[in-house]
């Protein structure tokens, strides 16, 4: 009788709440595909609205953004090496690579817009004043590694040279590359257009990858970098350039129709003019593209070489089906670097207004 109420007697309140109510609805968890497109939704909608506010606003916001990268990005590389690294080498690296994006930054703004250095608009010798930009960012870089190698001295019984490389790894990548992307950021001409090749190049040239590579991988299975990447195939990788053309394709229509149609005036003052496309940069645009994708495939095999040696999946869990932001931004952090150099050597070139 016993066994027979125990069997039967209701449950108890904290098993009843573990106990889903007959007829009632499960909810299906996400799918891997459903939170990639929901993250980078989300990922799309804050580089578009503080990509607005660079050309709305002030540049200034934008560097915001990139100081954000620099933050999230570093302290993922920390977290991937911290059994490899000291406390204080941590320290060291989150510290100076902050300080190195924020020296750029600061040292542009104050040269050019407080200190009113010009670019030369007329000729190449009608330059008004010198930017010490670089050459204050180069001291506070050469004195992270400075510090860096101090440790031996200073800490000796808690450091390692294998625990400075790591730490040498940290510091650099991603603020590096952060650093020219900021200058990409802060180009007197084709800044906007920069800022464009960088972040919409790389999903276009992610995208024609993956679906060439699902789709014509088995027919092509030739592997691109079997010992980095298993997955990406060389048919994947040209499908990446041609998304890089019709993403250059793109960046033109957004350049000419968008961003050379306003003129700040002020903070948060501006402009309008009728939207003019100089068609002979058309073939140009598409060259970039190309070239910026072949860029970003690489920067995305570097971090895969990194997470493979690491042994860990992805660098972090801040997007969902992303990963970490280092997840997201490796492409364009490769494809800023091209971007400067190519627009820098235009500029030098030309010493005419975009």
């Amino acid at each position: 009788m016993d066994m027979e109420d125990q069997t039967k007697r209701p449950p108890a309140p904290e098993e009843a709440a573990d106990t889903p109510e007959a007829g009632a609805p499960q909810k299906k968890p996400r799918s891997n595909a459903q939170l990639r497109l929901y993250s980078g939704i989300v990922y799309v909608a804050v580089l578009l609205g503080f990509f607005a506010l660079k050309i709305f606003v002030h540049k200034l916001f934008f560097d915001v953004l990139i100081l954000l990268f620099a933050v999230l990005g570093t302290f993922e590389m920390v977290r991937a090496f911290r059994e490899k690294m000291h406390r204080s080498q941590q320290i060291v690296a989150m510290t100076f690579a902050l300080l190195v994006v924020v020296m750029y930054i600061a040292a542009d703004i104050f040269f050019t817009d407080i200190l009113g250095v010009e670019f030369p608009h007329g000729g190449l010798f009608d330059a008004r004043g010198r930017n010490y930009a670089p050459h204050a960012t180069l001291v506070v870089f050469i004195a992270g590694i400075a510090v860096i190698f101090g440790m031996l001295v200073f800490a000796p019984t808690k450091v390692s040279l294998e625990s400075v490389g790591c730490t040498l790894i940290t510091y650099m990548y991603p603020s590096v590359f952060l650093v020219v992307m900021t200058v990409c950021n802060h180009l007197e001409l084709y800044s906007d257009v920069a800022i464009c090749f960088v972040f919409i190049i790389s999903p276009f040239a992610d995208v024609f990858a993956y679906c060439f590579g699902k789709s014509l991988g088995k027919k092509f299975p030739t592997k691109m970098a079997p010992n980095v990447s298993p997955n990406k195939t060389v048919i994947g990788g040209l499908g990446g350039l041609l998304g890089g053309a019709i993403g250059g394709i793109v960046v033109f229509f957004v350049y000419y129709g968008l961003c050379r149609c306003v003129t700040l005036t002020g903070f948060a003052q501006f402009t309008f003019a009728s939207p003019v496309f100089e068609w002979e940069d058309f073939i140009f645009f598409v060259g970039i593209g190309v070239i910026t994708a072949a860029f970003s495939q690489f920067g995305d095999l570097v971090e895969s070489s990194f997470k493979r040696k690491i042994g860990i999946k992805d660098m972090g869990n801040l997007l969902p089906g992303h990963g970490g932001i280092l997840d997201r931004i490796d492409s364009s952090l490769y494809a800023s670097l091209v971007v400067a150099l190519i627009f820098v050597l235009r500029i030098m070139s030309n010493s005419v207004l975009a």
